[in-house]
Protein backbone atom coordinates (compact mmCIF):
# COMPACT_ATOMS: atom_id res chain seq x y z
CA UNK A 1 0.00 0.00 0.00
CA UNK A 2 1.66 2.82 -1.36
CA UNK A 3 0.85 6.68 0.38
CA UNK A 4 1.16 10.17 -1.57
CA UNK A 5 3.14 13.13 -0.18
CA UNK A 6 1.14 16.29 0.18
CA UNK A 7 3.30 18.72 2.37
CA UNK A 8 6.99 19.76 2.03
CA UNK A 9 9.62 18.28 3.38
CA UNK A 10 10.46 20.08 6.68
CA UNK A 11 13.73 21.23 6.82
CA UNK A 12 13.60 23.28 10.46
CA UNK A 13 12.86 26.92 8.74
CA UNK A 14 9.90 27.85 7.32
CA UNK A 15 10.16 29.14 3.68
CA UNK A 16 10.90 32.78 2.89
CA UNK A 17 10.08 34.61 -0.23
CA UNK A 18 13.14 36.97 -0.95
CA UNK A 19 12.42 40.93 0.19
CA UNK A 20 13.77 44.09 -0.87
CA UNK A 21 17.65 43.44 1.05
CA UNK A 22 18.76 39.98 0.04
CA UNK A 23 21.71 39.04 -2.13
CA UNK A 24 24.54 41.23 -2.92
CA UNK A 25 22.33 44.22 -1.61
CA UNK A 26 21.97 42.96 1.98
CA UNK A 27 25.31 41.56 1.64
CA UNK A 28 26.85 45.36 1.08
CA UNK A 29 24.41 46.60 4.17
CA UNK A 30 25.64 44.15 6.36
CA UNK A 31 29.25 45.10 5.35
CA UNK A 32 28.75 48.67 6.02
CA UNK A 33 26.44 48.26 9.00
CA UNK A 34 28.61 50.12 11.30
CA UNK A 35 29.36 53.12 9.42
CA UNK A 36 25.48 53.10 8.29
CA UNK A 37 24.65 53.19 12.06
CA UNK A 38 27.08 55.95 13.01
CA UNK A 39 26.01 58.23 9.88
CA UNK A 40 22.55 57.96 11.28
CA UNK A 41 23.29 58.62 14.77
CA UNK A 42 25.18 61.57 13.87
CA UNK A 43 22.21 62.74 11.49
CA UNK A 44 19.70 62.80 13.82
CA UNK A 45 21.89 64.10 16.52
CA UNK A 46 22.32 67.17 14.02
CA UNK A 47 18.96 67.40 13.38
CA UNK A 48 18.01 67.49 17.37
CA UNK A 49 20.56 70.20 17.60
CA UNK A 50 19.24 72.47 14.96
CA UNK A 51 15.78 71.82 16.36
CA UNK A 52 16.42 72.76 19.97
CA UNK A 53 18.62 75.90 18.35
CA UNK A 54 16.09 77.41 16.73
CA UNK A 55 13.61 77.41 19.26
CA UNK A 56 15.95 78.83 21.51
CA UNK A 57 16.28 81.60 19.21
CA UNK A 58 12.32 82.08 18.51
CA UNK A 59 12.02 82.32 22.21
CA UNK A 60 14.74 84.51 22.96
CA UNK A 61 12.76 86.82 20.02
CA UNK A 62 9.64 86.48 21.17
CA UNK A 63 10.79 87.43 24.60
CA UNK A 64 11.87 90.94 22.94
CA UNK A 65 8.78 91.33 21.39
CA UNK A 66 9.34 89.98 17.59
CA UNK A 67 8.07 90.02 14.78
CA UNK A 68 5.68 93.15 16.66
CA UNK A 69 8.55 95.01 17.53
CA UNK A 70 11.34 95.42 15.30
CA UNK A 71 14.78 93.53 16.60
CA UNK A 72 18.27 94.22 15.57
CA UNK A 73 20.94 91.68 16.58
CA UNK A 74 24.86 92.74 16.59
CA UNK A 75 25.43 89.48 14.95
CA UNK A 76 24.46 85.93 14.29
CA UNK A 77 23.53 83.62 17.55
CA UNK A 78 27.05 81.42 18.10
CA UNK A 79 24.86 78.65 18.13
CA UNK A 80 23.72 79.13 14.13
CA UNK A 81 27.80 80.05 13.57
CA UNK A 82 28.53 76.49 14.71
CA UNK A 83 26.32 74.88 12.94
CA UNK A 84 26.71 75.98 9.72
CA UNK A 85 30.42 75.78 10.12
CA UNK A 86 29.61 72.27 10.76
CA UNK A 87 27.63 71.58 7.99
CA UNK A 88 30.04 73.24 5.75
CA UNK A 89 32.57 70.73 6.37
CA UNK A 90 30.24 68.15 5.91
CA UNK A 91 31.21 67.27 2.43
CA UNK A 92 34.89 66.90 2.92
CA UNK A 93 34.00 64.83 5.89
CA UNK A 94 32.02 62.28 3.84
CA UNK A 95 34.19 62.33 0.91
CA UNK A 96 37.42 61.71 3.65
CA UNK A 97 36.55 58.79 5.89
CA UNK A 98 33.27 57.38 3.86
CA UNK A 99 34.27 57.87 -0.03
CA UNK A 100 38.23 57.35 0.35
CA UNK A 101 38.39 53.83 2.05
CA UNK A 102 35.49 52.90 0.27
CA UNK A 103 37.46 50.81 -2.36
CA UNK A 104 41.05 51.19 -1.01
CA UNK A 105 40.92 49.27 2.05
CA UNK A 106 39.08 46.55 0.02
CA UNK A 107 41.88 46.86 -1.83
CA UNK A 108 44.82 47.33 0.49
CA UNK A 109 43.21 44.26 2.21
CA UNK A 110 43.03 41.92 -0.38
CA UNK A 111 39.18 41.51 -0.08
CA UNK A 112 38.80 42.90 -3.07
CA UNK A 113 40.35 40.21 -5.28
CA UNK A 114 37.96 38.12 -3.98
CA UNK A 115 35.19 39.40 -5.88
CA UNK A 116 36.82 38.44 -9.45
CA UNK A 117 36.31 34.65 -8.10
CA UNK A 118 32.41 35.09 -7.18
CA UNK A 119 29.68 34.36 -9.57
CA UNK A 120 28.86 37.93 -9.14
CA UNK A 121 30.95 40.79 -11.71
CA UNK A 122 33.09 42.96 -10.43
CA UNK A 123 30.84 46.43 -12.24
CA UNK A 124 27.64 45.01 -10.58
CA UNK A 125 29.23 44.52 -6.97
CA UNK A 126 31.06 47.96 -7.47
CA UNK A 127 27.45 49.32 -8.43
CA UNK A 128 25.86 47.80 -5.18
CA UNK A 129 28.70 49.86 -2.95
CA UNK A 130 28.47 52.92 -4.89
CA UNK A 131 24.56 52.98 -4.68
CA UNK A 132 25.11 52.23 -0.61
CA UNK A 133 27.41 54.99 -0.16
CA UNK A 134 26.13 57.50 -2.38
CA UNK A 135 22.24 56.88 -0.90
CA UNK A 136 23.57 57.38 2.73
CA UNK A 137 25.02 60.76 1.49
CA UNK A 138 21.88 62.00 0.09
CA UNK A 139 19.59 60.92 2.96
CA UNK A 140 22.18 62.62 5.39
CA UNK A 141 22.77 66.09 3.38
CA UNK A 142 18.98 65.98 2.43
CA UNK A 143 17.85 65.92 6.15
CA UNK A 144 20.25 68.75 7.17
CA UNK A 145 20.20 71.18 4.49
CA UNK A 146 16.48 71.24 4.76
CA UNK A 147 16.83 71.85 8.51
CA UNK A 148 18.91 74.40 8.32
CA UNK A 149 17.03 76.57 5.43
CA UNK A 150 13.64 75.89 7.86
CA UNK A 151 15.64 77.75 11.02
CA UNK A 152 17.77 80.53 8.36
CA UNK A 153 14.36 81.21 5.88
CA UNK A 154 12.22 83.29 8.60
CA UNK A 155 14.71 85.39 10.36
CA UNK A 156 17.20 85.73 7.77
CA UNK A 157 16.75 89.75 7.99
CA UNK A 158 17.60 89.28 11.90
CA UNK A 159 20.80 86.62 11.33
CA UNK A 160 22.92 88.85 9.19
CA UNK A 161 23.83 86.20 7.50
CA UNK A 162 23.83 86.89 3.16
CA UNK A 163 22.64 84.24 1.08
CA UNK A 164 25.04 84.10 -1.36
CA UNK A 165 27.32 83.07 1.26
CA UNK A 166 28.91 79.88 1.67
CA UNK A 167 27.42 79.39 5.11
CA UNK A 168 24.15 79.64 3.23
CA UNK A 169 24.49 79.48 -0.30
CA UNK A 170 26.37 75.89 0.03
CA UNK A 171 24.19 74.66 3.06
CA UNK A 172 20.57 74.90 1.83
CA UNK A 173 18.75 73.72 -1.09
CA UNK A 174 20.27 71.01 -3.15
CA UNK A 175 23.88 72.45 -3.06
CA UNK A 176 24.97 70.62 0.09
CA UNK A 177 23.76 66.92 -1.43
CA UNK A 178 25.41 68.09 -4.61
CA UNK A 179 28.78 69.38 -3.14
CA UNK A 180 28.66 65.97 -0.64
CA UNK A 181 28.09 63.49 -3.78
CA UNK A 182 30.46 64.75 -5.90
CA UNK A 183 33.32 64.96 -3.35
CA UNK A 184 32.66 61.14 -1.97
CA UNK A 185 32.41 59.96 -5.29
CA UNK A 186 36.04 61.50 -6.29
CA UNK A 187 37.17 60.35 -2.76
CA UNK A 188 36.10 56.93 -4.01
CA UNK A 189 37.47 57.61 -7.11
CA UNK A 190 40.83 58.47 -5.64
CA UNK A 191 40.93 55.61 -3.33
CA UNK A 192 40.19 53.40 -6.10
CA UNK A 193 43.43 54.88 -7.91
CA UNK A 194 45.64 55.02 -5.24
CA UNK A 195 44.62 51.65 -3.24
CA UNK A 196 46.08 52.34 0.23
CA UNK A 197 43.64 54.00 2.66
CA UNK A 198 45.56 56.73 4.47
CA UNK A 199 47.36 58.04 0.72
CA UNK A 200 43.68 58.14 -0.49
CA UNK A 201 42.82 59.65 2.40
CA UNK A 202 45.29 62.43 2.77
CA UNK A 203 44.49 62.80 -1.01
CA UNK A 204 41.00 62.99 -0.92
CA UNK A 205 41.18 65.66 1.99
CA UNK A 206 43.29 68.32 -0.28
CA UNK A 207 41.43 67.55 -3.59
CA UNK A 208 38.25 68.51 -1.55
CA UNK A 209 39.90 71.91 -0.10
CA UNK A 210 40.38 72.66 -3.96
CA UNK A 211 37.55 72.27 -4.98
CA UNK A 212 35.53 73.88 -2.15
CA UNK A 213 38.01 77.16 -2.57
CA UNK A 214 37.66 76.96 -6.17
CA UNK A 215 33.91 76.23 -5.75
CA UNK A 216 33.66 79.68 -3.55
CA UNK A 217 34.77 82.19 -6.42
CA UNK A 218 32.74 80.25 -8.80
CA UNK A 219 29.58 80.63 -6.95
CA UNK A 220 28.78 84.13 -7.95
CA UNK A 221 29.29 83.20 -11.66
CA UNK A 222 25.80 81.20 -11.56
CA UNK A 223 23.62 83.79 -13.24
CA UNK A 224 23.75 86.91 -14.07
CA UNK A 225 23.80 90.22 -11.26
CA UNK A 226 21.14 92.89 -11.76
CA UNK A 227 22.12 96.75 -12.34
CA UNK A 228 20.44 98.77 -9.83
CA UNK A 229 20.93 102.66 -11.31
CA UNK A 230 19.75 106.04 -9.19
CA UNK A 231 20.84 109.50 -8.89
CA UNK A 232 24.56 110.26 -7.55
CA UNK A 233 22.86 112.40 -4.63
CA UNK A 234 19.58 110.56 -4.49
CA UNK A 235 18.28 108.28 -1.86
CA UNK A 236 19.06 104.22 -2.45
CA UNK A 237 16.49 102.19 -3.56
CA UNK A 238 15.09 99.80 -0.78
CA UNK A 239 16.12 96.83 -2.77
CA UNK A 240 19.60 97.55 -1.86
CA UNK A 241 18.96 98.27 1.83
CA UNK A 242 17.06 95.04 2.07
CA UNK A 243 18.89 91.69 3.07
CA UNK A 244 17.67 90.45 -0.06
CA UNK A 245 20.44 91.67 -2.30
CA UNK A 246 24.19 91.34 -2.43
CA UNK A 247 26.06 93.94 -3.90
CA UNK A 248 28.92 92.93 -5.70
CA UNK A 249 30.10 95.97 -6.98
CA UNK A 250 29.49 99.92 -7.69
CA UNK A 251 30.50 102.29 -10.16
CA UNK A 252 29.78 106.25 -10.78
CA UNK A 253 28.33 106.82 -14.31
CA UNK A 254 27.02 109.14 -16.78
CA UNK A 255 23.41 109.80 -18.15
CA UNK A 256 25.05 107.96 -21.52
CA UNK A 257 25.89 104.65 -19.35
CA UNK A 258 29.68 105.16 -18.94
CA UNK A 259 30.65 103.72 -16.04
CA UNK A 260 34.01 105.15 -13.09
CA UNK A 261 35.33 103.53 -10.87
CA UNK A 262 33.92 103.82 -7.02
CA UNK A 263 36.61 105.83 -6.36
CA UNK A 264 37.35 108.19 -9.71
CA UNK A 265 36.55 111.27 -8.25
CA UNK A 266 37.31 110.66 -4.35
CA UNK A 267 39.34 113.95 -3.92
CA UNK A 268 40.54 115.81 -0.90
CA UNK A 269 38.34 118.30 -0.74
CA UNK A 270 34.41 119.06 -1.70
CA UNK A 271 35.33 121.33 -4.35
CA UNK A 272 37.67 119.26 -6.10
CA UNK A 273 35.13 115.93 -6.00
CA UNK A 274 32.67 118.54 -7.27
CA UNK A 275 34.92 119.51 -9.94
CA UNK A 276 36.18 116.06 -10.84
CA UNK A 277 32.18 115.13 -11.06
CA UNK A 278 31.29 118.35 -13.61
CA UNK A 279 34.69 117.46 -15.42
CA UNK A 280 33.14 113.44 -16.18
CA UNK A 281 29.67 114.09 -16.14
CA UNK A 282 28.58 111.84 -13.70
CA UNK A 283 25.34 112.02 -12.64
CA UNK A 284 24.82 108.44 -11.53
CA UNK A 285 25.39 105.52 -8.84
CA UNK A 286 25.24 102.13 -10.38
CA UNK A 287 24.96 98.97 -8.26
CA UNK A 288 25.26 95.19 -9.46
CA UNK A 289 23.94 92.76 -7.19
CA UNK A 290 22.23 89.46 -6.66
CA UNK A 291 18.37 89.72 -5.75
CA UNK A 292 16.94 87.12 -3.27
CA UNK A 293 14.63 85.56 -5.72
CA UNK A 294 17.65 84.23 -8.13
CA UNK A 295 18.69 81.91 -5.58
CA UNK A 296 16.87 79.01 -6.01
CA UNK A 297 17.94 79.44 -9.31
CA UNK A 298 21.60 79.47 -8.54
CA UNK A 299 21.39 76.98 -6.70
CA UNK A 300 19.73 74.68 -8.67
CA UNK A 301 22.38 75.55 -11.94
CA UNK A 302 25.17 74.77 -9.24
CA UNK A 303 23.59 71.39 -8.26
CA UNK A 304 23.26 70.31 -12.00
CA UNK A 305 26.73 70.84 -12.67
CA UNK A 306 27.78 69.39 -9.61
CA UNK A 307 25.67 66.07 -10.20
CA UNK A 308 26.63 65.95 -13.84
CA UNK A 309 30.32 65.62 -12.59
CA UNK A 310 29.13 63.28 -9.68
CA UNK A 311 27.66 60.99 -12.36
CA UNK A 312 30.84 61.48 -14.91
CA UNK A 313 33.21 60.16 -11.83
CA UNK A 314 30.65 57.21 -10.98
CA UNK A 315 30.61 56.36 -14.18
CA UNK A 316 34.28 56.13 -14.46
CA UNK A 317 34.91 54.26 -11.56
CA UNK A 318 32.61 51.71 -12.87
CA UNK A 319 34.73 51.58 -16.66
CA UNK A 320 38.15 51.30 -14.52
CA UNK A 321 37.11 48.80 -12.19
CA UNK A 322 35.64 46.41 -14.91
CA UNK A 323 38.81 46.76 -17.29
CA UNK A 324 41.90 46.97 -14.75
CA UNK A 325 42.42 44.33 -11.53
CA UNK A 326 41.29 45.54 -8.67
Amino acid sequence: MSTTLTEQPRTGQSAKKPGLLHGLTWLVLRQHRTTTWLVVALVVLGAAVIVYERGVMADMLAGRGWPEKEVHLISAPQSYQYITSALGAVPVVLSVFLGAPLIASEQEHGTAQLVTTQSVPRRRWLAAKLAWCLSLVLMSTVVLSTLLFWWWEPYRDLILSEWLSGEVFDNTGPMLAALSLFLTVSGIAIGMLLRRVLPAMLATFFFALVVVVAWGEFRDRLATPRLATYPLNGDTPPILDSSSAVETDRWIGTADGQLYGWGTCAEQTEKATNACIKEHGIVNNVVEYFAYDQMPGMQWTGAALLLGATAAVAVFVLWWASRRPL
